[in-house]
């Protein structure tokens, strides 16, 4: 019966997702506004004090409830498998923290901007961040094979999807012409604008001090992995 495996924990991460979502987006459409009233730095320290606990709230719930539901398929003995999704996982982090580049900003010790980029990943991909989470959900749903993964992807997915029409209409309207000439120049799909001649990768922007700490980040995740899980699940949620 569907009501055997369709626990009450998928509709819980929905709902957690939305309000992320809501959240994160809500406040993107806000910051011009809010920048106007608060300042830059102080709207950047407003948004990361609801964006990030949210998202702690959503990984931790995530690695507790990985395993809920029907389990579609299971693939983690097959040889090669577990490379894949760590290699496909290392790829994903390099798409989606582009705004290292700007660390300081990030952390408002510098006053926080909204950057028109056309150089490094943007020649890629005008979305990396997007891009990055659809390789994020394709590896651990094919790692984890359960139902409640697979609607944690699809939600996950949804919202960046979301996020693309979100922030090129948010862009549009800040830079008007500017933008339009960079989106005519770029492209959502990883590669079609260097498919189609319209950008030349260049391999020294990538040379960056930002994606050798990505790199080491990776490597810091993966060694540290099983002591996320373990800590997590001493969170009863």
């Amino acid at each position: 019966m569907v009501s055997s495996w369709l626990t009450p924990s998928h509709f819980i991460m929905l709902g957690l997702l939305l309000t992320f979502a809501i959240a994160h987006s809500g406040l993107a459409a806000l910051r011009a506004q809010a920048e106007k009233r608060i300042g830059a730095r102080l709207y950047r320290v407003v948004f990361a004090l609801v964006s990030l606990p949210l998202a702690v709230i959503l990984i931790i719930y995530f690695f507790n409830h990985r395993y809920d539901g029907l389990r579609l398929w299971n693939v983690q003995g097959v040889a090669g498998v577990q490379t894949t999704v760590w290699v496909l996982s290392a790829i994903s982090f390099l798409f989606l923290y582009p705004a290292t580049f700007n660390l300081l900003e990030i952390a408002a010790i510098e006053k926080p901007q909204v950057h028109l980029y056309e150089t490094g990943i943007i020649r890629i991909t005008r979305h990396p961040q997007m891009v990055g989470q659809i390789i994020w959900c394709v590896a651990h749903t094919l790692w984890l094979g359960t139902t409640f993964t697979l609607v944690t992807s699809i939600g996950l997915v949804l919202h960046h999807l979301f996020g693309v029409w979100h922030g090129d209409r948010r862009l549009a309207g800040r830079y008007g012409a500017a933008f339009a000439a960079v989106k005519e120049r770029t492209s959502i799909v990883p590669f079609l604008a260097v498919i189609e001649g319209k950008q030349k990768l260049k391999l020294q922007e990538f040379l960056r001090p930002a994606y050798l700490g990505i790199t080491a980040f990776v490597l810091l995740l993966w060694w540290a992995h099983p002591v996320l899980i373990s800590a997590t699940s001493s969170v009863r949620w």
